[in-house]
């Protein structure tokens, strides 16, 4: 069975991809377009602290956010006008417009138990 030839700038991106992928995987350069089960915990990580860094931002600055932004940080869409999910309250100003905030304890909302 013959070979396939192989120019030298083809060769030379074999070689380089190679060493890219060995880099990447003992963790001295982070390469994030090459997938491997190491990059992948990794990713997850980034993921999740870049998404609780920008909720905490959210909530300190008390910028509005669009419904599609409240799904990301919430983790689900929102479907009412006031939604509490994992601590955090996001309140509908208007159309498509959020604000996001820390839920208080003086909020504090039991779904089982009707006040009479």
């Amino acid at each position: 069975m013959a070979l396939p030839e192989v120019n030298a700038d083809q060769a030379l991106g074999m070689v380089s991809f190679g060493l890219m992928q060995r880099l990447a995987q003992e963790g001295h350069v982070d390469l994030p377009w090459l997938e491997s089960p190491a990059n992948a915990d990794a990713d997850r990580l980034r993921q999740l602290r870049q998404r609780l860094e920008l909720t905490h931002l959210a909530i300190e600055t008390g910028a509005p956010l669009t419904t599609a932004d409240v799904s990301v940080l919430l983790g689900a869409k929102p479907g009412t006008e006031r939604v509490e999910r994992g601590g955090l309250v996001a309140k509908r100003i208007s159309r498509n417009v959020w604000r996001l905030s820390k839920k208080d304890d003086s909020e504090r909302y039991d779904g089982f138990r009707r006040r009479l």
